[in-house]
């Protein structure tokens, strides 16, 4: 008869070697590598998009450059790149219904395994916000009012205190294809606004302000279905400095 120890011994080495002969494998990521063929991260260059903009606030609310939008004055292009996509965000101002009179420009490399790696930062400042923190990750339009020239004389390249000031307590007010107003909202002490609308198309309009001459140019703008951020609209004012 086999002592009580030794017969343990003997069951568990049974179970080991029936194991062994069974051919079952670990499942796999259970306690080892991982299995192969994973999807890499990010997986799409909208993945690509959204590591950027995660590492910058001020990334909020940007959507891809539409080359036919009137008065666009932040965009985003991507591209494939060497280990994965490149991403260059651009925002603009001062009169970007012209094309924007000053511009500040970012651009990134985002590998595959997810890493984001700035390769360069240009262009003129101070750089106004233009996707305030109500605006993010909803459809609608966000953008900043500004007022120029401050300086008398333009200079090249620009003074940055010279730069468009903000507008603030700006009635910016949105009217459906048919003329209709449907929202408006009160630009901050930054000159930031934001409103959320539903997909269509629309018109963005500032109302009068004190001390500055007429009103910004009107701007059409398109807020496409399945939006999940806000199309950025800029509108100027004209101080009168001359």
């Amino acid at each position: 008869m086999l002592r009580p120890t030794r017969h343990a011994a003997l069951l568990v080495a049974f179970a080991l070697l029936f194991a062994a002969c069974s051919g079952v494998a670990p499942a796999p990521g259970a306690g080892g590598a991982p299995s192969p063929g994973a999807s890499p991260v990010p997986a799409t260059a909208e993945d690509a998009v959204r590591l950027v903009k995660a590492i910058n606030p001020r990334f909020a609310g940007i959507v891809a450059l539409q080359p036919d939008l009137i008065g666009q004055s932040a965009w985003y292009e991507v591209s494939p790149g060497t280990v994965g996509w490149q991403v260059r965000i651009t925002i603009g101002w001062g009169d970007c219904e012209a094309g924007c009179i000053s511009r500040h420009v970012w651009t990134y490399d985002v590998s595959r395994d997810g890493t984001v790696s700035q390769v360069s930062e240009t262009g003129d400042v101070p750089v106004p916000s233009i996707a305030p923190v109500p605006g993010a990750g909803r459809p609608g339009v966000a953008g900043t009012v500004l007022a120029g020239p401050v300086c008398p004389v333009e200079k090249n390249p620009p003074d940055p205190a010279c730069a468009d000031r903000p507008v603030a307590g700006a009635a910016v007010i949105v009217r459906d294809a048919s003329g209709k107003e449907v929202a408006r909202a009160t630009t901050g002490a930054d000159g930031t606004y934001a409103i959320g609308l539903a997909p269509g198309a629309y018109t963005v309009e500032a109302q009068p302000v004190a001390g500055l001459m007429g009103t910004p140019a009107p701007v059409a703008v398109t807020v496409p279905a399945g939006a999940t951020d806000a199309v950025a609209v800029d509108l100027s004012y004209d101080t009168g400095i001359r």
